[in-house]
């Protein structure tokens, strides 16, 4: 399923296009093949820079996974909005930017403005991950407001933005909104749209 699911991401993403938000619904069993699927098969066979906002799996866990599955990590940086909090002081690492809460909408937005400005605009794969997480720590409203504004922005930047959704923690409301705010929302779980 690895190979598999991995091309079809890709797959999907160049007919899409960029300046395309799209949202991507997943299992968990299938979590680590749609990672690498957007890092590997797509950003880096695109030669392109990632940049992986991530909420739910804290960002040394994830470079160490794709590391394990052979994934150059090189042109990929983190924003991680959930090791500070969990743990407090962190070890600097020059590919992870920290953020102290995922309630820090504002400050997402920033750090990925300073990373898309420090790459000198090298098209760019935006991956948050995911909005379930991010919608356990905020009001849905403000959820709302700061995705609409987030994607507009790197819509504008012809940048790749994906959204990943967890089939088993996705609430019904977290999914109109996101239906709302992408352009696509793709299913992954039984191969269907």
């Amino acid at each position: 399923m690895t190979d598999d699911l991995g091309s079809e991401i890709c797959s999907r993403l160049k007919d899409l296009g960029p300046s395309i938000s799209v949202a991507m619904e997943i299992h968990f069993d299938s979590y680590f093949d749609a990672v690498r699927g957007l890092v590997d098969n797509f950003s880096n066979s695109k030669d392109m820079e990632c940049i992986y906002i991530t909420s739910s799996i804290p960002a040394t866990t994830i470079m160490e996974a794709l590391r394990t599955l052979e994934v150059d990590t090189g042109k990929i940086h983190f924003i991680d909005c959930l090791s500070h909090m969990l743990m407090g002081n962190i070890d600097s690492d020059e590919k992870i930017i920290y953020i102290e809460s995922p309630t820090m909408l504002e400050n997402i937005i920033l750090k990925v403005e300073f990373l898309m400005r420090k790459s000198g605009g090298v098209p760019t794969t935006v991956v948050m991950d995911s909005i379930d997480s991010l919608a356990i720590h905020n009001d849905s409203k403000i959820l709302s407001e700061f995705l609409q504004i987030f994607l507009g922005g790197l819509r504008s930047r012809e940048t790749y933005p994906v959204v990943l959704s967890m089939v088993e923690q996705s609430k019904p409301e977290i999914r109109e909104m996101v239906e709302l705010v992408c352009d696509q929302v793709i299913s992954f779980n039984e191969g269907t749209e």
